[in-house]
């Protein structure tokens, strides 16, 4: 199984390949290492690698998906990168290239419902369009009072990511 990690101002993707006992088999951005991992206290582990010992201790944070790390030398703060958290940074991604008043899906899904039509008057945090993604359905509102200048989606339609589907005023 595969997780992507953030760390520092990098992203990894490690994947377990094979473990027995305590050896494991690694990949780490598609380099293969070979460890032996054992936990020696609660949160704390021993790894032996190419005969050396390191000692890391992990605190969960402030979420289940964040943990401080720390070695001998060194403290990192650390991330797993799962659906949702891909969801959201996809989300805001594809707004920062969009107009303010462009309403963009984030990832590819399908229209499921368009409450309003064009030429509404719609107020801050009315429902404009709903997307289904990866099973879970998006509600895109209204950020203030506008008009709804041009649908350019119907429900049941495939919507790409960053694809605009909607045009306020």
């Amino acid at each position: 199984m595969a997780y992507e990690i953030s760390l520092e101002n990098r992203t990894a993707t490690i994947d377990l390949l094979n473990k027995a006992g305590s050896k494991a088999l690694i990949a780490v951005d598609g380099n293969k290492y070979d460890i032996d991992i054992m936990e020696v206290e609660k949160g704390v582990y021993s790894i032996l690698y190419n005969g050396s010992s390191y000692n890391v201790e992990l605190i969960e944070g402030a979420t289940s998906r964040k943990y401080i790390v720390n070695t001998f030398s060194r403290t990192f703060n650390v991330e797993i990168i799962d659906a949702e958290a891909k969801y959201q940074q996809s989300r805001l991604l594809g707004h920062e290239h969009e107009g303010e008043n462009d309403i963009s899906s984030p990832m590819p899904g399908k229209v499921v419902k368009i409450p309003v039509r064009v030429n509404d008057n719609v107020v801050s945090g009315q429902t404009l369009i709903v997307v289904e993604a990866m099973k879970m359905q998006s509600e895109f509102k209204a950020s203030g009072d506008k008009m709804v200048k041009e649908i350019l989606v119907r429900e049941g339609d495939t919507v790409d990511a960053h694809q605009i589907m909607m045009k306020l005023e």
